[in-house]
């Protein structure tokens, strides 16, 4: 039986398990992006009803030329199979994602991932280099979980760890400017009795080459994060969900369409 206490660690578990990974780059190619992208897809088909989005427009208001990174929260396993899809089916971009014990499954390195071994700060220098290297084809898009754990859905204060503004601030300094974007993703039940995922992209935060306070912008990062992902709580708990693009919804279940038929049958004398 699951201890629901020790559902959440804040020790990485690359480091609470102290095994060394040798380092794996993503690996991608024509091919096993082809299968990722179908494998994926259909993983959130087949267990959510549908997933929405908004504010994708934002992503285009940089220049073409400007290398971007996606931040989100961490709260559950389906975190980074999200980033994959807003990557691959919204921007026709490849993700590169940053994952812990990626020795575990290396044919996530086939569809972008790459690992980070968080023993200790230096063992971590080699994902972050490579963060920035990455960064240099505009056909990638870094998706980055900058609390560095999984934390509880919802979890406030939103903190985060350093890797972030480090890699912004060697990507900027090496590429002229970079690209920040918060995404905030949330998991509900919306009258159906699967659960849909939300998507929300914040306003675009540039950050040009010159030298930067690493704690005081991840810092500000963080408080951009908290605020978008806070609105987007506050207005789906309001029922406000005007605004959202669909990737895909499902078809009802045959019970479910014939719910919906019932309703319109109007009963004389009924008062319904």
């Amino acid at each position: 039986m699951i201890n629901l206490e020790d559902l959440y660690s804040e020790v990485p578990p690359t480091k609470l398990r102290n095994i060394d990974e040798k380092f794996r780059p993503a690996q991608t190619s024509p091919f096993w992006l082809w299968v990722a992208d179908r494998f994926f897809y259909g993983m959130l088909e087949n267990r959510f009803y549908a997933f929405r989005y908004k504010g994708a427009e934002n992503f285009y208001k940089k220049d073409l030329d400007t290398p971007i990174i996606l931040f989100a929260p961490h709260s559950n396993w389906w975190d980074g199979i999200v980033g994959y899809n807003i990557c691959n089916r919204i921007y026709k971009k490849e993700i590169r994602l940053m994952v812990e014990e990626l020795n575990r499954f290396p044919l996530l390195s086939k569809g972008g991932a790459f690992n980070v071994n968080k023993k200790s700060a230096q063992a971590s220098m080699e994902a972050l280099k490579y963060s920035v290297e990455a960064l240099g084809d505009l056909n990638n898009i870094l998706y980055i979980f900058p609390q560095g754990i999984i934390k509880p859905p919802n979890y406030r204060p939103i903190e985060f760890q350093s890797g972030l503004a480090y890699i912004a601030e060697k990507a900027a300094k090496k590429y002229g400017k970079i690209a920040l974007m918060p995404v905030a993703v949330n998991y509900m039940f919306l009258r159906d009795n699967r659960p849909e995922v939300l998507v929300e992209m914040g306003e675009i935060i540039e950050l040009h080459g010159e030298k930067t306070n690493r704690k005081e912008f991840a810092d500000m990062l963080a408080h951009k994060l908290q605020a978008l992902c806070d609105k987007q709580f506050d207005d789906i708990s309001h029922g406000h969900l005007k605004g959202y693009d669909t990737l895909f919804q499902r078809k009802l279940k045959w019970y479910r369409r014939i719910e919906q038929r019932l309703k319109k049958i109007e009963v004389k004398g009924s008062g319904v």
